[in-house]
């Protein structure tokens, strides 16, 4: 049967369905804010700067923004959420809101704990099969940069980290944050959970991926474990796509794609300018729509050493999987295929694949309210900058006001 008889992105009754009459006012009022674009950069420059002075202002950020798109401030916090999605088959993706900062190497061992805390709490859920994670959360900035500019030295795709620069203390200081990502993934790997690892800044990110293919070499063999985040809004992932399933046939092991547009285009394409190097976002959008999509058919297509996360608010992309799926004459609820989109975005999409019988999730962040404040803020200036993105969102939400007055 072909999905589009199924499956409706337009279907308000399913999307809504978990939300109130009182929480669909409370988002209709925040999209319509978020649509002010002069609003919405005065409160993310503001924000940050009142948490830090101790300006009253949590409570307003919290029964606003935070409600939206946050999951709560503690672990145990989220279960309500997580129980409340759990009822219309969303299962969820914890993310513990630790951005990169100069926490010190005690800082980054209690990251590390923390997140060893998520994977055994994951654990004991029947809705959580996946956790996120930061490396800028377990490594200094710092040590990633120079880490990145060595591998940048050199030439092609190698899945290695160029460690031959670092003086005596970084190496260890380096092995210190292998040794953090053996022990999550390790516990992860126990428990059955999967690990998914963020992408980070242009200048940070070969490191990454170079511990993200050392982690799925040891822990990939049976099942997808650990995950790697591929940001198709550059121009160069697609390529690292392909280079990166090469591998792991030639090591034997699944690869664990996440599959995004991506989330730092003004401030990569600013430092290109700054820097005076090509720029590694795609020249357009269209461009970054073609790649995505011959991302996920290139998955699909090698679907039994792909496991998949498609992570995208686009309706077509995650409508053209279930297509490619059903061509293939494989199940929409295939072990190496999961849909997920962000919490308090895209309803429409997560609930729907929900109802056709997809593996769908929500990515649910956590932690206090200070420190989810940066991933707040993005939030809000991506439904100010994304074309269309606040007005289709608030077209639903008002279609789905005006149908429930009808009933």
């Amino acid at each position: 049967m072909d999905p589009k008889s199924r499956i409706s992105f337009d279907n308000t009754e399913n999307a809504f369905a978990y939300k109130t009459d009182k929480s669909l006012r409370k988002a209709n009022f925040l999209f319509s804010s978020m649509g002010y674009n002069w609003l919405v950069q005065l409160g993310t420059r503001i924000t940050p700067w009142a948490i830090k002075a101790g300006i009253p202002i949590k409570g307003l950020i919290r029964n606003t923004l935070f409600e939206q798109f946050v999951g709560g401030e503690t672990l145990e916090e989220t279960a309500r959420v997580a129980d409340l999605l759990g009822k219309y088959q969303v299962q969820v993706i914890l993310d513990y809101g630790v951005e990169g900062g100069d926490y010190g190497e005690q800082g980054l061992d209690h990251a590390c704990e923390e997140f060893i805390k998520v994977v055994n709490y994951a654990a004991t859920q029947p809705n959580i099969p996946f956790m996120s994670i930061k490396v800028t959360g377990l490594a200094r900035f710092g040590l990633l940069e120079k880490l990145d500019s060595a591998a940048q030295a050199k030439s092609g795709f190698e899945g290695r980290i160029h460690t031959e620069i670092l003086s005596e203390a970084e190496l260890a200081e380096w092995n210190r944050v292998i040794a953090r990502m053996h022990r999550i993934c390790e516990a992860a790997s126990r428990q059955h959970v999967g690990v998914l690892i963020d992408a980070e800044e242009t200048w940070i990110q070969d490191p990454v991926d170079a511990l993200a293919m050392q982690m799925m070499e040891k822990y990939n063999k049976s099942e997808p474990i650990v995950y790697n985040t591929i940001q198709l809004y550059r121009h160069d992932r697609l390529q690292f796509l392909k280079d990166s399933f090469q591998q792991a046939e030639q090591q034997d092991f699944i690869l664990g794609a996440k599959l995004v547009r991506g989330a730092y285009m003004e401030k990569e394409r600013k430092r290109a300018e700054e820097m005076n190097y090509r720029s590694p976002i795609q020249p357009n959008k269209e461009a970054c729509d073609r790649d995505y999509n011959w991302a996920v058919e290139y998955c699909i297509e090698h679907i039994e050493r792909i496991a998949t996360i498609i992570a995208s608010h686009n309706e077509y992309s995650n409508l053209y999987a279930t297509q490619l799926l059903e061509k293939k004459g494989l199940s929409l609820h295939h072990s190496h295929i999961h849909f997920s989109q962000l919490y308090g975005m895209s309803d429409n999409i997560t609930f729907n694949l929900a109802k056709a019988g997809c593996p769908v999730s929500k990515y649910l962040p956590f932690g206090p309210i200070g420190d989810v404040v940066p991933y707040l803020m993005r939030r809000a200036q991506e439904n100010s900058s994304v074309a269309g993105q606040t007005g289709r969102e608030l077209g639903l939400i008002k279609k789905e006001m005006k149908r429930r007055l009808k009933r």
